[in-house]
């Protein structure tokens, strides 16, 4: 496991499951160039390392997932390593072969949020805060709001919270399905990694695959998926009559 010098993203292993840990608490982690870095340089050893690593969990210390890109690095001038780093790291979460899930507390703004519904998944505290504050601040979105929020909530939903900037809950998020669940927030580490480790006990064959499809289906129409899919199959684990043996015996 290559681990970078700083430490602005933690990675603890567990039983197949990889959490990535934003850690600058006192910034509400916020999303610097340099945290970005971090955080590509550890997704891109766990995409080579998928055969130790079924789940990734991305989250924050402390009291907020992140408050968004950093303000304060954008007035010092601090850019990111190439022009479209950090759209480019939300593209690699989609493309990476672990399912990932965004565990949420506190914050969620803008291109926190940007980051959080790349994810596979969503779980959150019951009183997270999600909200997109482009309009705010007189910024235009550019890590893929504008395509991931209406797919995950539908356009009538994502409308609203782009042109208001409302925060919503995570009540609320459960509600309109930008989140899969919300827990009491004392339970959502607990609740995070009883959700992936339940994934990790899936074939991690199976899940990587199912991923890969629904991301090639998506450029497809319905028939032309169907067929695809059909067509251009692996077949299954290697390890299937293993797992089906062991169902028996339960």
């Amino acid at each position: 496991m290559k681990t970078p010098n700083s430490q602005l993203v933690l990675r603890s292993d567990r039983d197949g499951v990889s959490t990535l840990t934003f850690n600058r608490p006192d910034a509400l982690n916020a999303l610097s160039p340099s945290l970005f870095k971090e955080l590509e340089e550890h997704l891109a050893d766990l995409t080579e390392s998928s055969e130790e690593v079924g789940v990734v969990v991305l989250t924050g210390k402390g009291r907020s997932f992140s408050a968004g890109n950093d303000l304060k690095a954008i007035e010092r001038g601090e850019h990111a390593s190439r022009p479209h780093q950090q759209a480019e790291v939300l593209d690699f979460i989609e493309a990476m072969p672990q399912p990932v899930i965004a565990s949420v507390r506190g914050h969620c703004y803008t291109g926190a949020l940007e980051l959080a519904i790349a994810c596979d998944l969503l779980i959150c505290a019951d009183d997270a805060k999600f909200c997109d504050t482009h309009g705010k601040w007189g910024m235009v979105p550019t890590w893929g709001m504008t395509n991931r929020l209406p797919e995950r909530i539908g356009p009538i939903a994502a409308r609203d919270m782009m042109f208001t900037g409302r925060t919503l809950t995570g009540l609320e998020a459960v509600q309109i399905g930008l989140a899969n669940r919300s827990v009491p927030n004392d339970e959502l580490e607990n609740s995070t990694f009883e959700w992936a480790a339940a994934i990790a006990a899936n074939s991690w064959h199976t899940l990587r695959e199912e991923k890969r499809q629904m991301r090639q289906l998506s450029k497809l129409d319905r028939e032309e998926g169907i067929r695809w899919a059909r067509e251009h199959g692996p077949g299954p684990a290697s390890d299937m009559l293993e797992r089906i043996q062991e169902g028996f015996k339960r």
